[in-house]
């Protein structure tokens, strides 16, 4: 229980070195249509829907896996990561393949480095925790910059903020987990959750912002 709840405190202590962006939730809107929404641009919105749906829904799943030393964890781990191709293939009818496979691997070394974010926890390594994590949001603000520079209508503040919530929520989830504090648990999955409709919806409107010919 004492190695637990250093683990705990381990985790809070980092998520405090980061900007916490208290209001970033609340600030968060999605942009009023005005005009009613075209099959085409419903269609996108379901389906930026879903991938993050299912970028949440496998990232829990390896997490438990991997926390609890479960057989499943490389199937669920090859899962996880074909989410983030499928996120490449979204974008590549409108910025072209070489940009889809980027992000894909952009957001493949997101799940890639989570997994040592969580083994580092796991194992209580300080230093290995540390280091992982710095690496982690370095890679969110590669995302940031890769997708603000390919759209112009993303505000780049707006989206980093996005992206650390993203993180900040998932450590929550972790060290929860960790701590077998299992409310705690429920409620940072449900956040995260939440708070991943409002960044699809960012995503999407900015899209057909950027290509109204296209919907």
């Amino acid at each position: 229980m004492k190695h637990l709840s250093k683990i705990l405190v381990l985790f809070l202590s980092f998520v405090l070195i980061f900007p916490t962006f208290t209001n970033a939730e609340g600030n968060e809107r999605t942009e009023r249509q005005t005009q009613p929404l075209s099959q085409k641009a419903v269609q996108l919105r379901v389906d930026m829907r879903e991938l993050w749906t299912e970028h949440a829904f496998w990232t829990e799943k390896f997490v438990t896996s991997f926390i609890a030393g479960l057989e499943d964890q490389e199937p669920v781990l090859t899962r996880l990561l074909k989410n983030q191709d499928d996120f490449g293939n979204a974008i590549k009818p409108y910025y072209g393949e070489e940009a889809g496979n980027k992000l894909a691997q952009l957001l493949r070394a997101h799940i890639q480095i989570a997994s040592k974010v969580t083994a580092a926890a796991k194992s209580g390594n300080q230093p290995d925790f540390k280091k992982y994590s710095d690496e982690w949001f370095k890679n969110a603000d590669d995302i940031t910059n890769f997708l603000s520079a390919a759209n112009p209508n993303y505000n780049k503040k707006e989206l980093n903020e996005m992206m650390y919530m993203h993180l900040r929520f998932i450590t929550e989830g972790v060290a929860a987990k960790l701590n077998k504090s299992w409310n705690q648990n429920i409620t940072a999955l449900d956040k995260n959750q939440n708070h991943l409709m409002h960044l699809a919806d960012f995503l999407t409107n900015g899209i057909i912002k950027q290509f109204p010919n296209k919907f």
